[in-house]
């Protein structure tokens, strides 16, 4: 079990966690507690702004009375919430990741706060031995409860009913100004586990041998030079250089990138260490950092000589001017029309983005434009740090994506600053298929409009569905929100088949949209299942994106106000077309190819 909690304990160690004989008492005055959000960042109790009482209940997502329990919490949220009660959900289990975090809050429709107590430093702050144990604080942040929730609920069985409500009593005490009449219970839960310190006795890992080869497996695709991350991680020098910070990451899982709730997968761009790989890259920060023998060293990896990740284009379109981005400041998404027009319809089997500045660029979207215009139905595929470019070919299934006939591309771009003035000019790549065509890729977006988030809500919730007209292969999954975005569930109900989960984004980042796709027929669906996703907004003072958490934030394209994208890539199953491509010109040849697919 050591190597199990090895995370947390180099984690108390990082901060400075020292051991106390003394266990907190009632009266105590609490100087400031720490611990991590869902997207990892450190926060405190201060951010959580000036309340009438606190209330610290401490979780995991095992423990059978915390799952018995939350539902309490969530009623008396409801109740105590608009006179300035505030609950947070603090997790200090060992093997319950940020992702397991979020996840739990949306499984049980609580909007409180869920944070990570990383280094148990909550937990010895307030004395807690036990989840669900429950401290009260009140707006001195002097803890005036401890002990349990009521007391219906034990391991080894429960009442009927509760015959106290403990904490509803103490907090009615406090609230209506008077001395909490039972200020310390018992709690019957399950104990909170301590990890074991690094000993001496324990192997220390090394670079080469067994840092390196997890590097090149998960990091260096993004971790080298003149790829999309700030620093390298290639050689020993690198990544001693950013050891402390590459432990940070690891523990929190923040790298690499991803998402994804694993309950619900697997999926095949899935980037994420094992376990294994994260306790040996922590263990070798926190240990001696060891460089080892050179000759254990594996070999480099090799990427492609071009510098395009689709190898090199059959096409290359570019902007025809350079934009200049700003040193500092908000920069409004930049609409480009690319000086290209598809003389007859042509086929692609991959198209990758490509920035000369990466730096600058948050994201990229492509569609094709007709006279029609552009919208949803007409996009193409995207850019984001750490995402990978649309190759179909991994897909071994004959499909290709289609531009009409007089189509030309467009592109919105979102700039960041750098905080200097920068340049940059984007290429757009495409590979034309090899093999002949099969199937033509298709899309759907649910893309509601009408909302108005409210003020000061932390997950204000939107949904919206759709209702496929055929049988299909789903290949993968796409969301798109704000920076009030939170979370989005994909759900699919096909007929006489019970719901199914395609996708969970529990903690969702903006600075992070990824595309989430699906193995070659792992998902079928047949005609008539109804797709549906669902999302949560933060439009509260506790995110620390939210530009305003007193404004009512409607639809809109810009970061300031939100949008809800949920996209889906697919095929249909019955769809055969039987075309042959020019390798050379994208273009189908025969006589009847305009009919076998659709021009949109």
């Amino acid at each position: 079990m050591q190597r199990l909690f090895f995370g947390l304990a180099i984690l108390g160690l990082a901060f400075g966690v020292q051991a106390s004989d003394r266990t907190p008492a009632i009266g105590d005055t609490i100087a400031g507690l720490q611990f991590k959000d869902i997207r990892g960042l450190q926060r405190s109790i201060t951010d959580l702004g000036p309340k009438r009482a606190y209330v610290f209940v401490f979780v995991t997502t095992q423990c059978p009375l915390v799952k018995r329990s939350i539902p309490k919490l969530v009623d008396l949220d409801h109740r105590f919430r608009s006179r300035e009660v505030q609950i947070v959900a603090v997790n200090v289990g060992p093997e319950d990741t940020l992702c397991d975090m979020a996840a739990q809050a949306i499984e049980f429709d609580a909007v409180f706060p869920f944070v990570k107590d990383t280094d148990l430093s909550c937990r010895k702050a307030l004395g807690v031995e036990r989840t669900p144990e429950v401290v009260v604080l009140n707006a001195e942040r002097t803890i005036v409860y401890r002990g349990r929730i009521d007391d219906q609920l034990r391991l080894g069985g429960s009442r009927p009913e509760p015959t106290r409500r403990d904490l509803e009593e103490a907090l009615k005490d406090l609230l209506e100004g008077r001395t909490v009449s039972v200020a310390q219970t018992p709690v019957d839960g399950c104990l909170i586990t301590t990890p074991e310190p690094i000993t001496v006795g324990q192997p220390s890992p090394t670079f080469y041998q067994d840092v390196a080869p997890i590097l090149n497996r998960r990091c260096v695709s993004c971790h080298r030079v003149d790829a999309a991350a700030p620093f390298s991680l290639t050689s020993f020098a690198d990544a001693a250089a950013h050891a402390e910070m590459l432990a940070e990451v690891v523990v929190d899982q923040r790298m690499p990138p991803w998402y994804a709730n694993p309950k619900h997968g697997p999926y095949q761009n899935d980037p994420s260490l094992s376990r294994a790989e994260r306790d040996t890259l922590v263990r070798w920060v926190k240990s001696a950092r060891a460089e080892g023998d050179p000759k254990d060293a594996p070999a480099a990896r090799e990427f492609p000589k071009s510098q395009w990740r689709i190898g090199e284009p059959d096409l290359i379109i570019s902007m025809s001017e350079e934009h200049t981005i700003p040193a500092t400041g908000f920069i409004p998404y930049k609409n480009v029309l690319l000086p290209y027009l598809f003389l007859k319809d042509t086929w692609l089997e991959a198209v990758e983005i490509r920035p000369d500045n990466p730096a600058v660029v948050h994201h990229c979207n492509m569609a094709y434009v007709t006279a029609k215009g552009a919208g949803d139905q007409t996009f193409i595929t995207g850019h984001v740090p750490g995402g990978l470019p649309m190759d179909l070919s991994n897909y071994d299934n004959g499909v290709a994506y289609k531009v009409p006939q007089w189509a030309s591309l467009g592109l919105q771009i979102h700039y960041v600053t750098t905080g200097k003035e920068e340049r940059c000019r984007i290429s757009v790549g495409f590979r034309y298929p090899r093999k002949v065509i099969q199937k033509q890729l298709k899309h759907f977006v649910l893309d509601p409009q009408d909302f108005q988030i409210e003020p000061g809500n932390s997950a204000y919730p939107i949904r919206s569905s759709m209702t496929l007209n055929e049988n299909v292969t789903l290949l993968g999954l796409f969301s798109h929100m704000h920076v009030r975005g939170k979370d989005m569930t994909f759900f699919a109900q096909a007929p006489s088949r019970a719901r199914e989960t395609l996708l969970q984004i529990p903690n969702y980042n903006f600075e992070w949209q990824l595309a989430y796709k699906f193995a070659p027929g792992q998902k079928q669906l047949p005609k008539g299942t109804r797709i549906e996703a669902i999302a949560h907004y933060d439009n509260s003072a506790f995110n620390p994106y939210n530009p305003d958490s007193k404004r009512t934030v409607p639809y809109g394209a810009q970061t300031y106000d939100e949008m809800f994208n949920g996209y889906g890539f697919y095929v249909a199953d019955d769809e055969q077309l039987n075309l042959t491509v020019d390798p050379k010109t994208g273009v189908a040849s025969g006589p009847d190819v305009t009919s076998k697919s659709d021009s949109r």
